[in-house]
């Protein structure tokens, strides 16, 4: 028995840790000569491999120019400079021939100005250039009457006239005309509040010139205006999305803004033109969203800050958008 019980204890591993330790290898062989005896673990199976993500449908698009043309579909755009590639792509122009496009009608209609958001059913229309025009201005008040936007793709425009401004009188200056230049300075690639700031810059009584181009003009006889082909192609069933587009980064695809969001995205809208003589609903968004479950007006003018630095809002703007992001929640609009 002692011999047995010493054999034993020669055959056991040292305790590790409180544990006893794993065999050493030489326990995992057998006796010589008989690897053959022993079985060998089966491996574990393989995994399937990853399903593949199931694709979102392409959303498709119909276009064409305001002015006539045959109906384009155009896919695959993230931002507002693509979508305006793939136009061009379509018609075989210059994207830089694209002033901006209005959607669901082809007249120069700044309500149905294409801003940051499209329907999923929503039709697309460029407006692209046509006769270049120079105007003297005399600035005879500190305001001339106008609103600016831009395309987001460097292109400024004039968004509204304010009637019996000074602007106003000058009849050959319209809604729609691109600001391509001041006193011969180009200002392609400014931003709407550059523009604006520029304007208001221009002292009183001294002349100044803007050169505009004006959207080019429909005629009945050129190109029949087609109705879109309908077609359930990149369609999703909900008809509660919309393709957001923006100046910086991607575009995603989300959920209508309700009621009361679109009441305070245009009210917004309205201050940023009172403020700053601009009218931008990707702009106004993008405040909107940046005041959401903020609980008071320095998080919100902190948030603004960290995505809307550049804009330099000054802090009467910034009171007024907190109250009426406020009237709009209590429901005072």
């Amino acid at each position: 028995m002692d011999a047995q019980m010493q054999q034993v204890s020669q055959n056991l591993q040292p305790m590790q840790n409180g544990e006893a330790m794993s065999p050493g290898p030489q326990d995992s062989t057998g006796p010589p000569g008989d690897e053959e005896s022993q079985s060998t673990v089966p491996s574990a199976p393989p995994l399937p491999p990853d399903a593949a993500p199931c694709p979102r449908p392409k959303l498709v698009f119909h276009t064409q120019l305001a002015h006539g043309s045959p109906t384009g579909r155009i896919h695959g755009f993230t931002n507002v400079r693509e979508l305006y590639a793939k136009i061009a792509e379509v018609f075989n122009i210059s994207p830089s021939e694209i002033l901006f496009c209005t959607l669901n009608s082809h007249k120069v209609d700044m309500q149905k100005l294409l801003g940051g958001q499209i329907g999923l059913e929503d039709f697309i229309f460029a407006h692209v250039r046509g006769e270049t025009k120079e105007v003297e201005v005399i600035k005879t008040e500190d305001a001339l009457g106008l609103t600016i936007t831009d395309n987001g793709a460097g292109y400024a425009f004039i968004k509204r006239i304010k009637e019996g401004s000074t602007i106003d009188r000058i009849k050959s200056v319209c809604v729609g005309d691109h600001i391509e230049a001041i006193n011969d300075q180009s200002i392609v690639g400014c931003r709407h509040y550059e523009v604006a700031k520029m304007l208001k810059e221009q002292p009183r009584g001294t002349p100044f010139t803007l050169r505009l181009v004006e959207p080019k003009k429909a005629f009945d006889m050129i190109g029949q205006r087609t109705r879109a082909p309908k077609s359930s192609e990149g369609k999703l069933s909900s008809g509660k999305e919309t393709l957001r587009l923006r100046t910086r980064g991607s575009a995603s695809l989300e959920e209508i803004p309700s009621e009361l969001e679109d009441a305070a995205i245009r009210k917004v809208d309205d201050l940023l033109e009172s403020y700053m003589g601009i009218r931008d609903l990707e702009l106004a968004t993008t405040i909107v969203e940046a005041g959401k479950n903020k609980k008071n007006p320095d998080d919100f003018a902190e948030a603004l800050d960290s995505v809307l630095g550049d804009f330099g809002f000054p802090d009467v703007f910034l009171f007024d958008v907190w109250g009426a992001l406020g009237d709009v929640k209590n429901g005072r609009l």
